[in-house]
């Protein structure tokens, strides 16, 4: 029996001489892993659905295991984004932190449309670097990280300037800086920022300037909140970092 389903290749790998085996992320069914037959071929009618990024609209027949790709309707190739070095480097570590977040076939159509939107702000050249914090605020919850953002996460109080603390795993108040004596110092903008970035919702995106001072402030914070409670390390954001590194150079 054939199903279709809306979706876009997050992972794929060569099987075989002419074979590959592609994992998409669907709106209708969640993470997927099919075989394309033959994608391969110059010629094939699967090649072009099967490239990383690609956006559209595909059948398969599904299985217990790896299902089969029968055919695909390309939506959006994600061109610029598979054309531009930096914007390819964020959008794989966008979507190998998906696939390492979530588990197989489990339907979540609100994170389908938060991948989707994400990555057609990259491919439309919106700011890359900061859909990258966005998204990794918006991920938390997905691995089951819950920051306090909305108020001192010792006493409570939602006014004052505020820290943030990784044993606390929140925002603390300068009443209760004591507690955390290792607590990370933020700028009143960088607080803001975060919070907006955990709430919003991302169809509502304008265009966001961020001082460079600002961005060092949120990769710090989230970096270190991902190495305390998440447990992930992705071989996508140390290539990220190598070439934010020589983004002068470049």
């Amino acid at each position: 029996m054939f199903q279709k389903c809306e979706g876009i290749v997050i992972r794929r790998s060569d099987y075989g001489e002419n074979n590959k085996v592609i994992t998409i992320y669907t709106r209708e069914f969640g993470k997927i892993g099919v075989m394309a037959r033959g994608a391969s071929k110059p010629n094939s009618r699967l090649a072009s659905v099967t490239q990383l990024f690609c956006y559209g609209y595909f059948l398969v027949t599904p299985s217990t295991g790896l299902g089969s790709l029968q055919q695909g309707e390309m939506v959006d190739s994600m061109r610029f984004i598979r054309e531009d070095l930096f914007a390819t480097a964020y959008a794989s570590y966008i979507i190998e932190l998906l696939d390492r977040s979530v588990d197989d076939k489990k339907a979540n159509p609100y994170l389908f449309e938060l991948l989707y939107q994400t990555l057609h702000y990259i491919n439309e050249e919106y700011e890359p670097e900061v859909l990258k914090f966005i998204f990794e605020m918006k991920m938390l919850p997905v691995n089951g990280i819950h920051p306090v953002l909305n108020q001192c996460a010792v006493c409570g109080e939602t006014e004052g300037v505020f820290a943030f603390s990784l044993r606390e795993a929140g925002f603390i108040c300068h009443r209760c800086f004591d507690k955390d004596s290792y607590h990370l110092k933020l700028s009143p903008a960088a607080v803001k920022l975060l919070r907006l970035f955990y709430y919003f919702d991302l169809s509502r995106l304008g265009n966001i300037s961020i001082k460079p001072e600002t961005k060092k402030e949120l990769q710090t914070i989230i970096d270190a909140y991902y190495e305390e409670y998440s447990g992930l390390h992705l071989k996508s954001k140390r290539f990220l970092k190598q070439l934010d590194s020589m983004k002068d150079l470049l």
